[in-house]
């Protein structure tokens, strides 16, 4: 006989199951399974791709200015985060940022080369220029190491201002792109491709002795590997990427000057990493759309924008050590369902 219907019900982790058949032979019994894994990788994507679209079509320029500006952050924040799980703790992103800006103003303005090409040699010759000038450096750990990054934009800015070099205190002025749509859907682009390349670049066979570099460099050195020229070619990387952020925003405001080289520009990508999380470049993205959007709805406060990273990162620090995004990730996967006990 059938057992008597006893109406009593349990509660089970929604995820039961589901990671045990995934992680390695990606295996799925349901669409309902698919939603709950997809979901959230998909609708963040979708998003970030409508909301140019949306906020053009609502005839919100401003707003639609501010997704370029979060875009090119998103990359920044994640240039940093690639040099941290290398064990390179950056304070001078500005200072590849500023390389990549410049070298792109320079060669439009004075060579009046087109954007097509001013951007991606403007990014190369960023991160050139950029890992030439902390080659020397890369022998320092910890609080060395952020003290020089942090140096380098600084005296660049007084060698500019005391030369009259590119410009001096007037910058370079630059041509600006077609229209909205291109510097918009360019900005996301590259943000995506950033994002999903460097996840795939740092879970391959290179990226797992980068992580190791940045936890125990000693250790690697033991066995066998030149832990300098593989910090080089993370330094490369990282800086190209950001000197890359540094021509989209040149010809995104059709200018460069000593502005790029700003302490905002090194202190934000640090102050995502810090309230998003570290070490899966989602937590950069994260943050750095949070205080992109905070510090834009506060921008009356001016230089006390700088106080708001501050304070957000001791929040955070003490209160969510981990970040949001895993913590938001921690949680997710610990939401449970009513299951009726047989």
């Amino acid at each position: 006989m059938p057992k008597a219907d006893t109406g009593q019900f349990r509660r089970e982790r929604i995820d039961r199951g589901i990671y045990a058949r995934s992680s390695d032979i990606f295996a799925l019994s349901s669409w309902r399974e698919m939603t709950y894994l997809l979901l959230p990788r998909i609708l963040p994507v979708v998003i970030l791709l409508a909301m140019p679209l949306v906020l053009e079509l609502a005839g919100n320029e401003y707003w639609a200015k501010v997704m370029v500006i979060l875009a090119i952050m998103g990359i920044m924040a994640m240039s940093w985060d690639l040099l941290r799980m290398a064990g390179m703790f950056s304070l001078g992103q500005g200072l590849f940022f500023g390389l990549g800006s410049y070298v792109a103003a320079s060669l439009n303005h004075y060579l009046e080369w087109p954007i097509i090409l001013t951007i991606p040699i403007g990014a190369i010759g960023g991160a050139i220029l950029g890992t030439a000038l902390l080659l020397g450096t890369l022998k320092l750990r910890g609080i060395y190491f952020a003290m020089v990054t942090l140096a380098f934009p600084l005296l660049l800015v007084r060698a500019i201002q005391a030369t009259n070099f590119m410009g001096g205190t007037e910058g370079v002025r630059a041509a600006s792109f077609p229209n909205y749509w291109t510097i918009a859907y360019l900005a996301i682009g590259a943000l995506l491709v950033c994002f999903f390349g460097l996840r795939r670049l740092m879970n391959s066979d290179w990226g797992l002795v980068a992580r190791a570099i940045g936890q125990d460099d000693i250790a690697v050195t033991a066995s066998g590997i030149d832990v300098t020229w593989r910090k080089i070619q993370v330094l490369f990387i990282a800086s190209g990427i950001a000197a890359f952020a540094g021509t989209l925003m040149t010809h995104f405001l059709m200018y460069a000057g000593l502005s790029n080289f700003s302490l905002e520009y090194s202190i934000l990508p640090v102050a995502s990493v810090v309230i998003g999380g570290s070490g899966n470049f989602a937590g950069a993205l994260l943050g750095s759309s949070l205080l992109t959007l905070a510090t834009e709805s506060l921008r009356a406060l001016g230089a006390l924008r700088i106080a708001l990273y501050s304070l957000l990162m001791v929040f955070f620090a003490l209160m969510v050590r981990e970040g949001i995004f895993p913590y938001l990730e921690r949680r997710y996967h610990q939401f449970e369902r009513r299951v009726k006990v047989d």
